[in-house]
């Protein structure tokens, strides 16, 4: 539920509803704002009934929240939220381009691929150490040795960097080396995996399942925000329906509705949602209208070699292209483009 105090109500107030929601073993929060102070209390229904917290001589309302999904919701907090991403913000009005190749390869293949989305103007780079494949025989990536190259290129070409976690025991040895963790469309429903980067503060970037609901795509972050970690960015890549022609179904549906339902920022992903080279531009524009905060496209220097979803890949030509073309359309959002 949510406890809408008094504007005369004190911090002092806001603290004694805490602890006796505290004292009831429910999820207490804190939402000061400019005019008032909001409260949140979390947990089982039938106990949030016993607070009683309305005849409170300091609560002006309480509201329950309706939504599974509670500390996401806009019910919870109507704004929009911001993610600091490296030195860059996600969200707030800018359109955010992170690009990289699928897999970080060699140290050759990383750094030139950084620098062609940093010379074009990609402010994030991406590239995966640890690659979970559907088959057991294809390149399962460098690992640490990985990240390694990984965090060299984010650095010298100063561009913050994301990759796939796909094992809970490797937060505390990643968190070393990268920016931003990447929850796989397989690991979205990993609950294990979600809580041990929750209670991590680096952001994260949780792309939906191949076969999620939007619901449970927002049920995944809301394991994550209930960690404490409030850096959540969705990512919508694609959707297995039966139509082959494109490697997977990109549901730009799934932005607009989500973000009338939550406050997270919202990123897309043209190369896994569509899985053809050609049509990652198209898809791009199309994230923009549709209220994207931003997309994660893949990028490498030289695609006819690359160990993983080469023919999903831009190459310069291609980037350069995108990137060029994108920008009348984040104008036309009423964004602006982070650089």
């Amino acid at each position: 539920m949510i406890i809408v105090l008094k504007p005369e109500a004190t911090e002092v107030d806001a603290k004694e509803i805490l602890a006796q929601i505290e004292n009831l073993q429910l999820k207490p929060l804190y939402m000061p704002g400019t005019e008032r102070i909001v409260l949140g209390a979390l947990g089982d229904e039938r106990v949030l009934n016993q607070l009683n917290i309305a005849a409170h001589p300091m609560v002006e309302n309480v509201k329950p929240i309706l939504s599974n999904y509670k500390q996401v919701s806009r019910e919870m907090q109507s704004h929009d939220s911001e993610v600091k991403f490296g030195n860059y913000t996600i969200g707030g009005g800018t359109f955010t381009v992170i690009a990289g190749p699928c897999a970080v390869e060699n140290k050759e293949q990383i750094h030139q691929s950084a620098a062609i989305v940093k010379k074009h103007g990609a402010v994030g780079l991406r590239g995966g150490a640890f690659k979970p494949r559907t088959s057991p025989y294809s390149f399962q990536g460098l690992e640490e040795e990985g990240l390694k190259l990984l965090k060299e290129a984010s650095q010298e070409y100063d561009l913050p960097c994301v990759t796939e976690i796909i094992d809970a025991n490797h937060v505390d040895m990643m968190e070393d080396y990268i920016d931003a963790f990447q929850i796989g469309a397989r690991n979205m429903q990993n609950f294990k995996l979600l809580k041990a980067v929750g209670q991590s503060q680096k952001p994260v970037l949780l792309k939906r399942g191949m076969s999620a609901t939007i619901e449970e795509l927002l049920l995944a972050a809301e394991y994550i925000y209930n960690e404490g970690n409030k850096n959540v960015v969705l990512c919508e890549r694609g959707i297995r329906t039966f139509e082959k022609a494109t490697r997977n179904t990109l549901d730009l549906n799934a932005v607009a509705y989500i973000k009338t339902k939550s406050h997270l920022p919202v990123f897309v992903d043209p190369s896994h949602g569509t899985g053809i080279r050609e049509l990652v531009s198209p898809m791009a524009k199309a994230a923009v209208a549709c209220g994207a905060d931003g997309v994660i496209v893949e990028a490498h220097y030289n695609p006819k070699i690359a160990l993983s979803d080469g023919q999903q890949s831009l190459d310069e030509p291609h980037f350069e292209k995108m990137m060029r073309e994108l920008i009348p359309f984040v104008e036309a959002a009423g964004k602006v483009l982070n650089k």
